[in-house]
């Protein structure tokens, strides 16, 4: 072929493997590239594989094609996979590194041009015989290099949107119940959390919020609030430790004109703007023991005077507090009310923190994104590296500490201009000094990335980077472990081609 031929060849090749990557339906994109790829190598037989359990062929028996399968752990296939090399040879049959195998001599197996999609692999693209003697030329290594390149992120796709197809929701039912549109999340654990919402809200008592820091427990006392009778009067929030100690009555209760510097007309307090609604009080463990006092009073028998002034008033709404303290041990060493205690532990919600519930966590990110997306106008999907990533990273943080790496990985995708969000823009590696836009994750963070990924990277030399025998030793699912393989950039180098 001469180069002007070869180069009409590529572009007519190109050309053809973009208008199908624009097709909505994925198996007809497959089977179509598949013979494509088969139809300019002259190929006599095709095979495609991805991890999802998408299987396509092209002239193979079924017997054969069995033969093929099995190939996926032993033989060509397997070597393409372990290696990352795309694997060339003129005759299986003659080739001291398949010859013994008992497919290729059952099959006379002769030309062959097998290559991974994707690094690591996320699964196979197998041509087997030419139409001509000798081997598939170096113009049919670029084109199946190009046809795999093609696929590789709608291999990806279809990984991403069968692990969302597995997820069981734990919360359907509970959804129709509740107005918690702004709550996402499928975990049982989650379920759990819906369920003694639908017990304490009717009931127009206190309630206690109780989760560790970043859970969300503003977010669950507002959809407290939202299924309660009182939904359609106001929710004001009050956050207990950010307020002074000397301003704290004033803040809760409200002030006369003249009672203190600041107060040059009548002040409004929380409980004013809360009446008919829910007054919400956020960290409570973190309140004055003097400001307590004032609480328990007002809690007792619902009426306050504003700071300065001698008129009680009745105060017509509900309370809800939320804390990520210990509020029983607080009692226990003097540093809160044992009385307040009881007044506002009458039903309890429980949020679990993050780690009890991770298959919460991608739909977060997901929820996280979509919110960023439409706020920016800058749709950016979620690759599936950074759903392994953020799937295997601790959050000690809870979801503050997601939503916040979300937002900072959302930021350098798209000064990079790219439309999917990558574990790279998530986690970065890259040494040196932090920077505005890539700010420190923490010790502990970058620790247990680290430890992951050695660990993952002993378990691979172990068995000369095996990765099915490691997978196995290890305890993981295969295709899990390629996902940790390609997170930590932790696929075998290519060997150096002979000269």
């Amino acid at each position: 072929m001469s180069d002007a031929s070869r180069v009409r060849a590529e572009r007519d090749l190109y050309r053809r493997l973009l208008e199908l990557t624009e097709r909505e339906d994925v198996t007809p994109f497959l089977e179509d590239a598949l013979g494509l790829v088969v139809e300019v190598t002259g190929a006599e037989r095709g095979y495609l594989e991805l991890q999802g359990g998408v299987r396509i062929a092209r002239g193979f028996s079924e017997e054969e094609l069995a033969e093929v399968r099995r190939e996926l752990s032993t033989g060509i296939i397997a070597e393409a996979l372990a290696t990352g090399e795309t694997i060339s040879t003129a005759s299986a049959l003659e080739d001291p590194r398949f010859r013994e195998q008992k497919s290729v001599q059952l099959q006379r197996i002769r030309a062959v041009l097998c290559a991974p999609i994707g690094s690591p692999a996320l699964g196979v693209l197998y041509l087997q015989g030419r139409g001509a003697p000798g081997p598939f030329t170096e113009e049919d290594r670029a084109h199946i290099a190009l046809c795999t390149r093609h696929i590789a992120p709608v291999a990806d796709r279809i990984l991403s949107l069968s692990d969302d197809a597995r997820v069981l929701d734990h919360t359907t039912e509970l959804r129709q119940k509740l107005d918690v549109r702004q709550i996402a999340g499928t975990s049982a654990a989650l379920a759990g959390v819906f369920r003694q919402i639908v017990v304490a809200a009717p009931v127009d008592i206190a309630v206690l919020v109780r989760g560790e820091t970043g859970t969300g427990k503003s977010v669950i006392a507002r959809a407290l609030h939202d299924a309660s009778p009182r939904a359609r009067g106001p929710f004001v929030e009050i956050n207990c430790a950010a307020v002074p100690e000397a301003l704290f009555e004033s803040e809760l209760f409200g002030a006369e004109k003249g009672a203190h510097s600041t107060a040059t007309r009548r002040l409004e307090g929380k409980v004013d703007a809360a009446s008919g609604g829910t007054l919400f009080l956020d960290e409570v463990g973190d309140m004055p023991l003097a400001v307590q006092a004032k609480l328990l009073t007002f809690l007792q028998s619902r009426r306050y005077f504003r700071l300065g002034g001698t008129t009680a008033i009745t105060a017509d709404l509900r309370v809800t507090a939320a804390t990520n303290a210990d509020l029983p041990t607080l009692v226990a060493q003097k540093r809160f009310r044992e009385d307040l205690f009881y007044r506002l532990d009458v039903l309890t919600v429980t949020i679990p923190p993050l780690r009890d519930r991770p298959a919460d966590i991608v739909p977060i990110a997901l929820a996280v994104l979509d919110r960023l997306g439409r706020d920016h106008d800058r749709p950016i999907a979620l690759a599936r590296s950074a759903r392994v990533a953020l799937e295997e990273a601790e959050w000690p943080g809870n979801v503050r500490q997601l939503e916040n790496v979300l937002q900072r990985g959302y930021a350098i995708a798209r000064s990079e201009d790219v439309p999917v969000l990558e574990a790279h823009h998530l986690f970065p590696s890259t040494p040196g000094a932090t920077t505005a836009a890539q700010p420190e994750l923490g010790d502990y963070q970058d620790a247990m990335r680290a430890f992951q990924a050695r660990f993952v990277r002993e378990a691979l030399e172990a068995t000369q980077h095996n990765v099915s025998e490691t997978a196995r030793r290890i305890g993981l699912a295969r295709s899990h472990l390629n996902d940790l393989i390609r997170l930590h950039g932790l696929a075998r180098p290519k060997k150096p081609r002979a000269p």
